[in-house]
């Protein structure tokens, strides 16, 4: 059974905000003859996982999704003739504690562990790292621990500046006045080099730049024990466990929501229409920052203004796939610059997965720039980042380039704290609008940018929708769980670190 504990700050959100309950649905008893029913937009995993939530409650669902494929910001690509996740390709949170650790066991999926720690600053263990300067000469593995835990000692630093403060600042900024204050702390040289690498990492996490991420929220998610899994066969089959069986309409972009008190009108970009009683919104947040849907009434000024508030950070992959293995036996392959823009990481998945595979995964404002460049402008800058610490690298024999900041479908990778905005802005993002559901990982407090806080917060957005629909026609079963007795089940998981 799925348990999921009352925020207080949506009893104080509909104590302040009544109306929301009164509007959603008028007096007037069941309708004869048919099903409750909902439109599910967005077939990412957030709007997979309602879809399949109330189907499982006998509900009326159809699905519109965008693209000619499902799975949302989740892309697993077989074109090498082996999976390979364009997108999202980690459980952050290997442990039983995961929303989603129960449908992976089932499946049998296994996972691979890239690190023991639940940090944001260590998804790979540090032994897992090989960094080099921009010689080819690799950074003894001690100094790499030693400006880590200096690192680590510069952040506990930021928190007494936060607490000081009324006002928020970014993590940049926090780090200069630590600096300033502690200059026994600046590190010069190499050091200073690795330490810059250790921000290019964290603003990996957040897919956006440290002059752009808030002090006061970055460290604000409730980070699950058991460190971090990759998906080693991709997350594709997870997708296509929780759809199976679902009514769903590809290649359906949907242009306009309307809500009345009995119902929501759908309209895609042919002009059709359709109808139901509520509607789950599973779209990105970039796709809402940009106004893709115009929605009448207009949506809440709460509400937009979270939309325009939250951060939508990008991060890409460039997959580099090769005829041989020349690179050492590590998980991570990286770069270290003055500048944390300057530096490079790749993910080795032949120690992962035992393809012959690295991953480039530029960030924030390096990300964008490469986002502009041609496939092959874009893969050869990631493999001149290659060639600095492997001179005599072979050419990559295919590749895969991912474009989330400019795909219409997505306008982003994934949401952030940013400089000035309260962490509260994902609850407001998520509370639901009259017969309006939200869901996605822009919606989740706990787990914002991860898969499992997509899929639970689609959970979640069912279990509001099903309670609401079913209340309107007094048909409220207080004990009938959404997926049923079977979800409580532990199935273990498959990990293994080689």
């Amino acid at each position: 059974m799925l348990y999921f504990l009352p925020c207080p700050m949506i009893f104080t959100f509909f104590l302040f905000f009544p109306f929301i309950v009164a509007l959603c649905y008028g007096n007037d008893g069941k309708q004869q003859g048919r099903s409750p029913s909902v439109i599910v937009i967005g077939g990412g995993m957030a709007g997979i996982a309602a879809a399949r939530a109330l189907h499982n409650a006998s509900f009326q669902v159809v699905l519109l999704e965008s693209r000619d494929r499902i799975g949302g910001r989740i892309h697993t690509d077989y074109s090498f003739g082996f999976p390979v996740d364009l997108g999202a390709s980690w459980l952050h949170g290997v442990s039983n504690e995961n929303p989603l650790a129960s449908v992976i066991g089932r499946l049998g999926l296994p996972l691979y562990r890239t690190s023991g720690d639940n940090s944001v600053l260590y998804d790979h263990d540090l032994e897992s790292y090989a960094l080099f300067d921009m010689d080819g000469k690799q950074v003894p593995p001690e100094l790499v621990t030693k400006v880590g835990e200096i690192f680590e000692t510069i952040l506990q630093e930021t928190d007494k500046i936060r607490q000081e403060s009324s006002e928020d600042m970014s993590v940049l900024r926090g780090l200069s006045i630590v600096f300033d204050r502690k200059p026994e702390l600046r590190l010069e040289g190499l050091a200073h080099k690795v330490l810059q690498w250790y921000l290019c990492r964290m603003e990996g996490w957040f897919a956006a730049d440290s002059d752009t991420i808030s002090l006061k929220g970055w460290d604000q998610e409730v980070l699950l024990p058991g460190g971090h899994g990759l998906m080693v066969r991709g997350y594709l089959p997870v997708i296509n466990t929780l759809a199976k069986g679902l009514d769903i309409l590809l290649g359906h972009r949907v242009t306009k929501v309307v809500r009345r008190y009995n119902g929501v009108k759908v309209t895609v970009e042919s002009g059709k229409t359709f109808f139901a009683d509520a509607a789950v919104i599973a779209v990105p947040l970039g796709v809402l920052k940009a106004k893709k849907i115009l929605f009448k009434p207009k949506l809440p000024d709460w509400k937009e203004a979270a939309i325009a508030d939250l951060g939508i950070g990008l991060e890409n992959k460039i997959i580099l796939h090769f005829e041989n293995v020349f690179w050492p036996n590590v998980e991570f392959l990286g770069v270290v610059a003055d500048t944390s823009y300057g530096c490079s990481y790749f993910l080795n998945l032949h120690k992962a997965a035992g393809h012959a595979v690295l991953v480039y995964m530029p960030s924030g404002q390096l990300a964008k720039d490469v986002e502009k460049m041609s496939d092959e402008a874009a893969v050869n800058f990631a493999f001149m980042q290659l060639k600095k610490i492997l001179p005599d690298a072979s050419s990559p024999i295919q590749y895969l380039v991912s474009r989330w900041g400019s795909d219409i479908n997505s306008l982003g990778s994934y949401s952030y704290d940013a400089v000035g905005k309260p962490h509260e802005l994902y609850e407001r993002l998520r509370v639901p609008v009259d017969n309006l559901f939200f869901a996605g990982e822009a919606t989740s407090m706990s787990y914002p940018g991860s898969v499992h806080g997509a899929f639970s917060t689609g959970m979640m957005a069912a279990e509001d929708c099903r309670m609401r629909v079913l209340e309107r026609y007094g048909e409220v079963d207080l004990f009938q769980p959404v997926m049923g007795e079977e979800a409580s089940l532990s199935i273990p998981l498959q990990i293994s670190r080689l």
